[in-house]
């Protein structure tokens, strides 16, 4: 039974996060956004970002989850770029390198007149 309004004992007890599930949300963090990390915990992404404000060791661990896993890959793609993966080097070199394709500027080509001429017309030109 309810005991008051909200702040005065009613409505749902804050979620609070335990030491272990602060290390699940960095594990979590590497391959899963904010809302799919609450849907997992089963709540909202507005109580996961409340929490955030209470827990700060929450964000810490979300951020470098994030920041680990894109590190990660970040090496994983310059190592294979440095094997010869063309594609990689590409990739690397149009996000970090500031590389860009450019469509080639269309230019007009002046008209070019084919004339024909059969083998009889050219013997009467002699």
């Amino acid at each position: 039974m309810k005991n008051g309004n909200q702040g005065e004992g009613g409505g749902r007890p804050p979620v609070v996060f335990t030491p272990d599930q602060v290390i699940e949300i960095q594990a979590l963090a590497a391959v899963l956004t904010k809302g799919q990390i609450a849907d997992y915990f089963d709540i909202s992404e507005k109580t996961l970002r409340e929490v955030e404000k209470r827990q700060p060791e929450v964000s810490t661990a979300y951020k470098k989850g994030r920041c680990k896993q894109i590190a990660n890959m970040g090496s994983n793609l310059v190592q294979l770029a440095q094997d010869g993966n063309v594609t990689a080097n590409i990739f690397y070199l149009k996000t970090q390198g500031g590389w860009r394709e450019v469509e080639a500027e269309a230019q007009e080509i002046p008209p070019i007149n084919i004339v024909v001429q059969s083998k009889d017309e050219n013997q009467d030109t002699r």
